[in-house]
C-alpha cells in the first residue's frame, strides 16, 4: 500500500511538471491611428487566461496599450503546437509583446 501511495504521489508530480512547462499563446489583430496601422501578431499569455479569447483579450490589450496600440480582436488561443506555424505571419510582432 505504502508503495502504490508513493507511486501516485510520484504521477501526479510528474503530471504537474508536464503541464507547468506547457506555453499558452494568442494571436491578435491590432490598430494605431494617425496614420492608420494595422498588424498581425502573436503573444504568449499566461497560462490562466489561456481558457478563451475574451480572457486572453483582456491580458493582451493593456500590454498593447502601451506601446499605443489598440487591439481589435483575438483570433485564436493555442499551444506550443501552434506557434511555428504563425511566425511567418506574424513578422516583426512574432512575440514581440
Amino acid at each position: 500500500m505504502k508503495h502504490r501511495i508513493t507511486y501516485l504521489a510520484a504521477l501526479m508530480f510528474a503530471a504537474s511538471l508536464s503541464s507547468a512547462h506547457a506555453a499558452c499563446y494568442a494571436d491578435y489583430k491590432a490598430k494605431k491611428d494617425n496614420p492608420l496601422q494595422l498588424h498581425y501578431g502573436v503573444i504568449q499569455v499566461a497560462d490562466s487566461v489561456c481558457a478563451g479569447q475574451s480572457s486572453a483579450a483582456a491580458a493582451i490589450a493593456p500590454r498593447l496599450a502601451n506601446q499605443g496600440w489598440t487591439l481589435l480582436n483575438v483570433l485564436s488561443v493555442f499551444d506550443d503546437n501552434g506557434l511555428a506555424g504563425r511566425k511567418a505571419s506574424a513578422g516583426q510582432y512574432y512575440l514581440r509583446f
